[in-house]
């Protein structure tokens, strides 16, 4: 446990913290809700090879959709093999579902370590002795963004982000051919639901990290359903 600990604080708590406080320093006009969008945003360019990856399997998923189903009524009766076969066709056909889960792990974790850095305050004595020391002790770090204090519990924000869930959900919906099952339209009310809730209890610091991610996941998806839509409209035209 000591060394997971030491692991925890000297090499992802304490290196996350001095790079925010940096970004505030530097690039965020002295406002630390700014410093934590360049933070995800940066975040979320890191790790952007794996996102290309998730949207490639998306894509080819929804082509291979009818052979999976077929997979799955062959082994309707045997759940164990039925996993069995999906994975193996997915490897065979180079859909990397390790991918997407890379891309939320990460996003977990950071959120957890945003949780540490500012549960109790981030002015505090505790926290600004973490400073390294070729990063400048500031006097006062300002939580306010817009009109909020990001320290603290907004309820608005948080509706703001369940409400972005919700119109992802109506957008999948409306693009599917075949329509929504019923456990789509419950799922499609629960989740949004639970995700205000969360974040309701939470620091709004929180609801910022999550909504610039959804925008930045929302403008790939964007980018890759435009080259879609050229590589469809080309093909048509040389048929």
């Amino acid at each position: 446990m000591e060394i997971i600990s030491l692991i925890w604080q000297q090499y992802l708590y304490i290196p996350l913290f001095n790079f925010l406080v940096w970004l505030y320093l530097n690039y965020s006009f002295d406002n630390l809700g700014i410093s934590v969008i360049i933070l995800t945003i940066i975040l979320r360019l890191a790790l952007l090879p794996f996102t290309i990856l998730t949207e490639r399997g998306k894509i080819i998923s929804q082509r291979l959709r009818r052979d999976l189903e077929e997979i799955k009524k062959d082994f309707a009766s045997d759940p164990v093999k039925r996993k069995l076969a999906v994975r193996q066709f997915l490897k065979k056909k180079r859909i990397r579902p390790w991918a997407k889960a890379i891309v939320l792990g990460v996003q977990g974790l950071v959120l957890v370590l945003l949780y540490q850095v500012f549960i109790g305050g981030i002015n505090t004595e505790t926290k600004l002795h973490l400073l390294y020391p070729g990063i400048s002790r500031p006097d006062f770090i300002n939580t306010n963004f817009l009109w909020f204090n990001i320290n603290e519990r907004d309820l608005v924000m948080a509706a703001v982000v369940a409400g972005y869930v919700f119109a992802q959900f109506l957008i999948k919906a409306f693009d599917k051919s075949h329509g929504s099952n019923k456990k789509e339209h419950i799922y499609a009310l629960i989740f949004p639901s639970f995700v205000f809730l969360i974040l309701a209890i939470l620091p709004s610091v929180k609801s910022i990290f999550i909504l610039t991610s959804l925008i930045f996941s929302s403008i790939i998806s964007a980018i890759v359903a435009i080259i879609k839509l050229g590589i469809s409209q080309a093909t048509k035209k040389k048929v």
